[in-house]
């Protein structure tokens, strides 16, 4: 199976940072625990060139900091029916994944993990709650990537929002 982690955000946003620092974490951890299979990559947002690269895989999970109203985190099934818009994320998941089935006739599962950010002031550093969210969502993670059939075949059993 291959599968791919791929954060974004801006570190020097504070908690937008989330995504970034999640990926360098479970990077570390993929590493540490010699697991195949499992590729990595984080940017400032999503481009439109990130199609081709998502095309590649069976499993894609995005991490970015999230203002919306959840407890720490959560993931949402991405799905292809996305606009381009030209915002601090430029590309959203869903325009990606669309350009990924259009472009290439490749449809990966594709998940969004939310983390729970709470400042955003320009200076690099995640808040102290945040961080805890970071913790709970890199622990989840692990256990995802030791076991990515189960995220394949029991979308149930996710934490989904």
């Amino acid at each position: 199976m291959r599968i791919l982690v791929y954060g974004y955000g801006n570190p020097g946003r504070q908690d937008d940072g989330l995504g970034v620092e999640l990926v360098n974490q479970l990077e570390e951890w993929v590493t540490e625990k010699r697991l195949s299979g499992i590729t990595f990559d984080n940017n400032y947002q999503l481009n439109i060139e990130d199609a081709e690269l998502i095309s590649n895989q069976d499993l894609v999970i995005f991490a970015d900091a999230s203002e919306e109203d959840i407890d720490d985190f959560c993931l949402s099934v991405v799905k292809g029916n996305g606009k381009l818009a030209f915002t601090t994320h430029s590309a959203s998941p869903a325009y990606v994944v669309k350009l990924c089935q259009e472009l290439f006739q490749k449809d990966p599962l594709v998940l969004l993990l939310h983390i729970k950010g709470y400042e955003w002031d320009f200076r690099e550093g995640i808040s102290t709650q945040a961080a805890g969210n970071l913790k709970a969502a890199f622990k989840y993670m692990t256990a995802i990537l030791e076991q990515p059939e189960t995220a394949l075949t029991s979308l149930d059993k996710l934490k989904l929002c």
